[in-house]
């Protein structure tokens, strides 16, 4: 390990994956093992009056609310969600019972002698429909699972001395992970302990979730990652409701029970990205200064709160981009719903915010008829500022480079001059973004988790990473050794870091929020340099660290004033495309992206997430539809539900800029999320570039452009 560190190495994971002999959860086997299938709910929301359930088969089961003997709710951030339905079922999709049994196709067919007698009630099924309060609410009084706003500078005086005001609205809709692995989990129940199996992101998670749902003391439950393929936030939340379903199973029936998702039903139930609307209001002195800046921010939580408190934080504190605006005011709702609940998905809440203030600079910057890039660099953060909640940003910031580099790239300025004056029926377009990502827990999340790591040198050599935090897809079970491999310099072949099991690691913390390598690898670098200091001493040695922020981070959760992030990631994208103007088929010819992320731990693995993160945000910004009709979740198949494929994906140039973070391991920062902002935007500020009509919303579909040329816009 004496090269640089950013050097890549072949994945540690690749030949199992490769050859086929990574086991998945769907390949474990257990004697006697039992499989489970969920009955649900077919209504948004309606009260249950009574279920008629036929004789049932030796060795049959039924699993429902009266096999839950603790909480029957699922531990999230609050206790909204149960892990079966009560009186009441609130979405369509949501879990009534199991039926668990031998036979597959016995327990399907016992499904469908089931009869659920509802009485329907009145759904509430859009934001508009949560905000209006003319229907009961589903939660609380207002619908609202979270309201928060905050303020920056005086915006009030700020509006009421401009000379112009500039308002627009902004939506987005929801984005489906779709994973290549659905959800999976097998419930194992031995000598009074319950082991959990299954694919996931947070293991930590799903243990507290059951031991609340059993009711039991922590040392009976345990819960093992399985390899997993792929999550991308989908992994992060709702698996704690299914270990708590298989759970609960194994205990009332006494065998291992395994409960793997169709991919149908993976679609139609689990969280998406929230939907949102972003309404902003900037004002402007004569000069054409902007003077303030006023965010409305409304996500559709869905049926359940969830994670929506903490994706809604960090919508918020994107709200402005990546601009200083002296006088700012930020609010922010969830709203509750009768549809599908909603969670983490790759830069969660940050896609939706950036959207709208992207676009909103690019409108006023067309408006103001100034090149975007020129107008955006006159509003850029720097090194000094302060963020939208005053917090210092004390690390370099290398916009200017950022955007000098991908303007040379991709010529942009000369493009979008060119492509402004296009007519005829085929017209190209160029759009760019800039974006940043804040790394690891907001505010003092991280200092509550206190996530705790830890190093074990054998007394053969051999050295264990001992965390929660899980490989799926991400290059996790690589990065973290060779951190470790290269601040103890032994080969990276003597480090062992394996799936995660509660009951041998300490709780570093979920694998969320892009925090896996800035803030775990942190701890990782710190604890090898120290054992690097001990290796001369015999037998085994144990190191453990637990995280605290910087001293220099201060926060206020109240207010949501200062230091939301210890440091950010930044980038920028360039879209190219073509568009036929009489289909309005947008073809992508080229994208270009600039990333600041310190420094690459693997500068190959840093491609595939520049790469994979990209096409994300491609189709989250052109293909990518889903809608719900009356609460059910119409496109529920990998047919129906389009995500760019290697064919639809044009070249991909990307450069990296090094400034390296001096409390990240070997300079890291994050960058797993950040790679996904930007790309959907500059698709759209590409076609408002090619079309000349201005784009409130994403995905951009042809039939929206057909809608507009129609009505002269």
């Amino acid at each position: 390990m004496s090269e640089t560190i950013g050097k890549s190495i072949p994945r540690v994971d690749v030949l199992d994956k490769c050859g086929g002999s990574a086991k998945y959860v769907d390949d474990m086997k257990f004697d006697n093992m039992l499989y489970a299938k969920t009955l649900r709910s077919t209504r948004p929301r309606a009260k249950i009056l009574s279920l008629e359930i036929p004789a049932l088969p030796d060795g049959y089961y039924i699993i429902d609310r009266n096999d839950v003997p603790g909480r029957n709710r699922v531990r999230i951030l609050i206790y909204d969600q149960p892990f079966f339905a009560e009186d009441v079922v609130n979405y369509i999709g949501e879990p009534i019972l199991l039926v668990v049994g031998a036979d597959k196709a016995k327990i399907l067919d016992i499904i469908s002698q089931i009869e659920v007698h509802y009485e329907d009630l009145e759904p509430i099924l859009s934001i508009e429909d949560a905000e209006s309060g003319d229907k009961e609410p589903i939660f609380g009084e207002d619908n609202r699972f979270v309201d928060y706003e905050y303020s920056k500078g005086d915006p009030d005086k700020a509006f009421a001395a401009s000379a112009t005001i500039i308002e627009n609205e902004y939506r987005t809709g929801y984005q489906e992970q779709l994973y290549l692995e659905p959800h999976g989990v097998i419930g194992v129940f031995r000598d009074g302990k319950v082991t959990v199996y299954g694919c996931m992101q947070c293991p930590f998670y799903a243990r507290n979730a059951v031991i609340e749902g059993l009711g039991w003391d922590e040392e009976r439950v345990q819960i093992i990652q399985t390899t997993t393929g792929g999550a991308f936030g989908g992994k992060e939340e709702y698996p704690s409701l299914i270990c708590g379903q298989a759970a609960f199973a194994a205990v009332k029936t006494g065998h291992p029970v395994k409960l793997i998702f169709e991919r149908t039903e993976d679609i139609e139930v689990t969280t998406k990205r929230h939907p949102s609307i972003v309404k902003h209001r900037t004002a402007f002195d004569a000069a054409g200064n902007i003077l303030a800046m006023d965010v409305d921010i409304k996500f559709d939580g869905g049926a359940y709160a969830g994670l929506s408190d903490v994706v809604l934080q960090r919508g918020m504190f994107c709200a402005v981009g990546a601009y200083d605006i002296p006088n700012l005011r930020i609010g922010g709702r969830a709203f509750a719903t009768n549809t599908v609940p909603c969670g983490a998905f790759r830069g969660f809440g940050a896609p939706q915010a950036f959207f709208a203030v992207e676009m909103q600079m690019q409108n006023i910057a067309d408006k103001l008829g100034i090149d975007p890039i020129d107008f955006k660099l006159r509003y850029a953060l720097k090194k000094g500022d302060t963020t939208s909640t005053g917090g210092i940003l004390r690390d370099e910031i290398k916009i200017p480079e950022i955007m000098r580099t991908i303007d040379d790239m991709s010529n942009f300025r000369d493009k979008f001059q060119k492509y402004e004056n296009e007519s005829g029926n085929i017209r190209h377009g160029i759009g760019f973004s800039l974006f940043f990502h804040g790394c690891g827990f907001t505010g003092n999340g991280e200092n509550i988790i206190s996530g705790k790591i830890t190093l074990r040198k054998s007394s053969d050599g051999a050295v264990e990473i001992l965390i929660s935090n899980t490989e799926m897809g991400q290059g996790a079970l690589t990065a973290l050794r060779k951190i470790v491999a290269k601040t103890l310099n032994i080969p990276i072949e003597d480090v062992i870091y394996e799936n995660p099991d509660t009951d041998r690691v300490p709780d570093s913390g979920p694998t969320v929020a892009s925090r896996t390598t800035v803030i775990v690898g942190g701890l990782l670098e710190i604890a090898a340099a120290e054992l690097k200091e001990r290796w001369h001493e015999s037998g085994e040695i144990e190191i453990s660290k637990v995280y605290k922020h910087p001293d220099y981070i201060t926060w206020d959760q109240k207010s949501l004033h200062g230091d939301a992030y210890p440091t950010y990631s930044w980038g920028a994208n360039v879209v190219e495309v073509e568009i036929d103007t009489i289909t309005c088929e947008i073809t992508l010819k080229k994208v270009w992206a600039v990333f600041d992320v310190g420094m690459a731990i693997d500068e190959k693995m840093l491609r595939g997430q520049i790469e994979g993160g990209i096409a994300q945000g491609l189709g989250y910004g052109n293909i990518e539809v889903m809608n719900s009709n009356d609460g059910k979740i119409q496109q529920n198949s990998i047919t129906d539900y389009m995500i760019p494929t290697a064919s639809d994906l044009p070249e991909i140039e990307s450069q990296l800029i090094d400034n390296p973070y001096p409390y990240g391991p070997f300079g890291a920062k994050c960058a797993g999320e950040l790679t996904l902002v930007g790309a959907g935007i500059a698709l759209a500020s590409a076609v408002q570039n090619a079309l000349g009509s201005q784009i409130y919303k994403i995905p951009v579909r042809p039939e929206d452009l057909l809608e507009e040329f129609e009505n002269g816009n």
